[in-house]
């Protein structure tokens, strides 16, 4: 499903003519500091101050009510009392004014009665066909046009400057760090949404709306609720389409945060493991923190994220060297061994004290032999396996010709299209370098974590790419047994799954003690009996399971017991399955969710009783191919495991593949009949040695049951 961006909230980023209602003379108000900034930032369209009480305000005619303006503005500045907010809305669809921004706060932010405040106003101008941002809003900004419909200090104290960004938040003070530490590196805004509550019109449909904009590169997202994942889906569709890319921070990960948020702007927190596969598999990079925001947006702007693998590192200090291979090393971005022909040139070039390896030490030559900064660049060009380049200067002065490093350096990105990138702890230093256009850091760490970021978002982008040329397949359509019961028994579930082409255990439903001898001596006389009942979903817990039963006697006592347990429960009872007791090298637990906000959620862990408490699983987002769940399955502590160690077959990871992308086109070919799917263990051997279903759980959903 694709979308398109609302043409009231596209206008509304780039308006010809504003009213501000509730407009005040004081700039250092929220009703005030919108028409000084429109002035200040050469805003060339009509603004409108709307107050009954006066005739001019800040040098501009005022209007008693929109009903006296000579135009229909393109969208309202709402700053009044949240009492007073909906009859202003009201007036504002009179006058066909189509989007308004409510920086009103006192609703959805401040407890239930606020919460209901919101909705009946939200659903208020959904009646009258007026878009909201807001209400709590810190405003919009358009800086490329003057255009700041905000009320924020920063703007006194930061000036703005048009560039290839957006930032767009829910949070006010989220939306303004990242522009101060963005134009503190010389790097312009072109949009600055702080959308307060998110109560119509949300940060994703806010983001599409600026995505349009092809002049935008970058888009910065701060969310606390992801309440419109399939906007967001479209925003970065349509930027990674063009070469664009979007970066988000999503509060609330840890319990207190989630909390926090829910506080902050009346949030309803996501589970934030499913938030993660979902930006993952769109192709969005989640940052840690405001500054893994904006840390490699300069790197972004001189070359968009691609997939690199190998980094070369040169400086004049050995120390540097060393600090970027240990902090590359941790982000799993290896240096590359050089072609002994580009180490042979080196050395040609360097003093023979240099060190003509990667990382790459000029050492204090550098002073002295000019040229040799920009042959030892030219000469690493020549390496294919060098992907990405980063220059430590950690001191340079009287000696040091920077002006002409900086220029080799731009030269030399130009030249091969790759990234290269500086660390310089003097800001004079830097200044130098970013004026050249090259991407510049104070500390190695950020520029080794810029580097990584790019190239690994890179990769997520090109396979969100190819991803969304991959076809949602649908199972067959299984009419599911009809039952009263929340659960289908372990019987129906493992059917389920055999029609859906997921590996079973072999398995029979026995009725009494005879079917059950019969089934042991069919199945090989080595088995598990478990009881069957629907009403039963978790057996282990009654002591309901039992293994290794290997003759005649020991059936019998089995069944025996599982019928006097079950009667103790007084639940209907199916019978017993008997099952062929497989092995193999190791346990998979598979499971299976709808969720109402993301779909077909399918989560993959280590097999056992102790998934949940290790934590050691994958998320999957349906639709995905088997490639996807081995490159996730690659990611769990348990990897190195499962490729074989001391000599041992790697296992057979492509019947766990199978078996995930099976239980995602079932449980998404079903969505208002199966909940969830609950598969542990799945039990597989070697390499191409196949696996079984052991024991699975369907949930039906409720109306269904």
């Amino acid at each position: 499903m694709t979308f398109s961006p609302d043409p009231r909230l596209c206008n509304a980023l780039a308006p010809r003519s504003i009213a501000v209602i509730g407009a005040t003379e004081d700039p250092n108000k929220v009703g005030g500091r919108p028409l000084h900034y429109l002035k200040r930032f050469g805003f060339s369209g009509a603004v409108y101050p709307i107050n009954p009480r006066r005739k001019i305000i800040q040098g501009m005619q005022a209007y008693a009510s929109l009903a006296e303006l000579p135009e229909t503005p393109d969208v309202a500045i709402v700053a009044v009392g949240q009492d007073a907010v909906a009859d202003v809305i009201e007036q504002c669809a009179t006058r066909a004014i189509a989007c308004v921004i409510v920086m009103s706060s006192g609703f959805g932010e401040t407890g239930s009665a606020g919460v209901q405040r919101q909705t009946a106003l939200v659903q208020h101008a959904r009646r009258l066909g007026v878009r909201l941002v807001g209400p709590n809003a810190q405003g919009v900004a358009n800086f490329q046009t003057g255009a700041v419909m905000n009320f924020s200090t920063m703007f006194m104290e930061i000036e703005p400057e048009d560039g290839p960004v957006a930032i767009i938040s829910q949070s006010g003070a989220a939306s303004v760090m990242p522009y101060a530490m963005l134009r503190e590196r010389g790097v312009g805004v072109r949009y600055l949404i702080a959308s307060g509550n998110d109560a119509d019109a949300s940060v994703c449909e806010l983001a599409l709306a600026a995505a349009v904009d092809p002049a935008i590169r970058v888009i910065l997202l701060y969310i606390e609720s992801l309440a419109d994942p399939a906007m967001l889906a479209e925003t970065a569709r349509l930027a990674i389409s063009r070469g664009a890319a979007v970066i988000a921070l999503k509060a609330g990960r840890s319990v207190q945060g989630a909390k926090a948020a829910a506080s902050h702007t009346g949030a309803m927190v996501n589970d934030d493991i499913v938030v993660d596969a979902f930006l993952e598999r769109h192709g969005i990079w989640r940052a840690a923190d405001v500054h893994g925001l904006v840390n490699a947006v300069e790197l972004y702007l001189a070359l968009p994220p691609r997939p690199a693998d190998s980094l070369v590192v040169m400086s004049h200090s050995g120390a540097v060297g060393v600090l970027c291979a240990d902090a590359a090393e941790t982000l799993n971005l290896p240096l590359t061994a050089l072609a002994p022909a580009v180490v042979r040139s080196l050395a040609d070039i360097m003093p023979s004290f240099a060190t003509a390896q990667n990382p790459v030490d000029l050492t204090a030559s550098l002073m002295t032999q000019s040229g040799m900064y920009a042959a030892t660049l030219n000469t690493l060009a020549t390496d294919p396996q060098a992907d990405m380049f980063l220059i430590g200067v950690p001191v340079a002065g009287p000696g040091y010709d920077v002006q002409g490093m900086a220029t080799d350096t731009a030269t030399f990105a130009a030249n091969t299209g790759k990234p290269a990138v500086v660390s310089a702890p003097q800001a004079s230093v830097r200044q130098v370098f970013r004026s050249a256009g090259v991407p510049v850091y104070a500390h190695e760490t950020d520029a080794i974590n810029a580097l990584h970021q790019w190239s690994r978002h890179g990769i997520l982008m090109r396979q969100a790419s190819a991803r969304d040329q991959l076809e949602a397949a649908a199972a067959s359509v299984l009419a599911l047994p009809n039952r009263t019961s929340h659960f289908l028994s372990e019987d129906e579930s493992l059917a389920v799954l055999a029609t859906a082409d997921i590996p079973t255990v072999p398995y029979v439903l026995c009725r009494n003690a005879d079917e059950a001898l019969t089934a042991w001596r069919a199945l090989g006389q080595d088995v598990v009996m478990k009881a069957c009942s629907a009403h039963i979903p978790h057996k282990s817990e009654h002591g309901l399971v039992f293994i290794g039963l290997d003759s005649e006697q020991q059936i019998v006592d089995a069944w025996k017991q599982c019928t006097q347990r079950v009667a103790a429960l007084q639940v209907p009872f199916d019978g017993v399955i008997v099952a062929r007791r497989v092995s193999g090298r190791r346990e998979f637990a598979l499971g299976v969710r709808q969720d109402p906000a993301f779909g077909t959620v399918v989560m993959i862990g280590d097999g056992g009783k102790y998934v949940e408490a290790l934590r050691d699983f994958v998320v999957l987002l349906h639709p995905f191919s088997q490639d996807d769940v081995i490159a996730k399955l690659n990611t769990l502590r348990i990897a190195p495991i499962l490729a074989g160690v001391r000599g041992e077959a790697p296992i057979d990871l492509d019947t766990v593949a199978h078996t995930a992308v099976a239980l995602a086109r079932l449980a998404s070919s079903h969505p208002r009949d199966i909940t969830s799917i609950d598969l542990n263990p799945l039990i597989v051997g070697d390499t191409g040695s196949a696996g079984w279903a052991v024991d699975a759980v369907i949930e039906r959903c409720k109306e269904q049951a």
